[in-house]
């Protein structure tokens, strides 16, 4: 689907730029250049589906399904599942994640999405399958489904809502006075205007934030070597989980960019529990998404967040070395 906006990055990086091919610079440009053309356009997609969707769904009668407390946990199934099946990285998440929020759903049902959708999605789990096997890969997946729901029911306990940006809340109480999403007699061509304006108004919003994290996580992706960090979470270091962990959030990749470098790692030596956690912190816990998601979440909210989802993944980590 992108093969012409990397044909576009090569061909102004490496001709119109005249950077040599391979080199540092270069890569790091390729990268930072074909990253914010792919996601701001997933960007504009999603949200415009996403518009479509909060104007036509029923959301009351899903949020009143989520709030349920009889439900025993299965909104945060239905959450965490909704996001492993959603192929969005976390930049391309936040959108929904207002959507979620302004449509009434709970935080901690929001969350469990938010932690879920950027670990799993189909085309990582294609490329799971052919790197690993079957068993890999379901313990990945079911891994990353229970790591949303218990990280979303955790969070969702904390009662965090007052943490959310003022942007957002202004949002929600938007929201409120015109009386949430009740269904409007209006026909799919009255409502595309008012979805493409609003998807562009998000996008307004939140573009800084996604230029200033490509921009760290093209940095990273050119001038950090790959060796530099398999020399720190080798199989004979008992502390390796959490180190790959922390040596993972200056990254920044979605689950299938990051999965050709956790292949080395295995073919390395580097078991694939420590191997795996260095991927869910490279997706799920980048500096990049922190600076994503300041649109919408305080520092403070953003510090519990990672908090939790960090001793879940270095747990996650050393439950896969002693099955896999």
């Amino acid at each position: 689907m992108f093969t012409w906006t990397q044909k576009l990055a090569d061909w102004l990086v490496y001709s119109i730029l005249g950077i040599p091919y391979g080199s540092k610079l270069g890569d790091a440009l390729d990268f930072f250049i074909l990253d914010t053309i792919k996601i701001l356009i997933l960007l504009f997609l999603i949200t415009s589906i996403m518009g479509l969707v909060n104007s036509y769904f029923p959301v009351d009668k899903i949020r009143n399904f989520l709030s349920r407390n009889k439900l025993f946990g299965l909104e945060y199934l239905f959450a965490s599942t909704f996001g492993a099946i959603t192929p969005f990285c976390s930049c391309s998440s936040v959108p929904l994640f207002i959507g979620f929020v302004k449509g009434g759903i709970p935080l901690g049902v929001t969350f469990a999405f938010l932690i879920t959708s950027p670990l799993v999605n189909e085309v990582a789990v294609a490329m799971f399958i052919g790197l690993f096997g079957l068993k890999p890969t379901l313990i990945y997946v079911s891994s990353g489904i229970i790591l949303g729901m218990i990280g979303g029911g955790i969070l969702g306990k904390l009662k965090l809502e007052k943490y959310l940006t003022p942007w957002v809340r202004g949002i929600l109480k938007n929201a409120e006075k015109e009386g949430g999403f009740e269904e409007e007699k209006k026909s799919f061509l009255q409502r595309i205007p008012e979805v493409f304006k609003e998807a562009m108004g998000i996008i307004k919003g939140v573009f800084w934030y996604i230029i200033i994290g490509i921009g760290i996580g093209a940095g990273m992706h050119g001038f950090i070597p790959t060796g530099f960090f398999e020399a720190y979470i080798s199989k004979e270091n008992p502390l390796a989980v959490p180190i790959a962990v922390l040596l993972g959030v200056p990254m920044y990749s979605n689950a299938a960019g990051v999965l050709p470098i956790i292949q080395v790692f295995v073919q390395k030596g580097i078991p694939i529990g420590t191997a795996i956690a260095f991927m869910m912190a490279v997706v799920g816990l980048s500096i990049p998404e922190a600076t994503l998601l300041k649109k919408v979440m305080t520092w403070k909210l953003i510090a519990i967040f990672f908090s939790v989802i960090t001793i879940f993944i270095i747990i996650s980590g050393y439950m896969f070395n002693l099955i896999l």
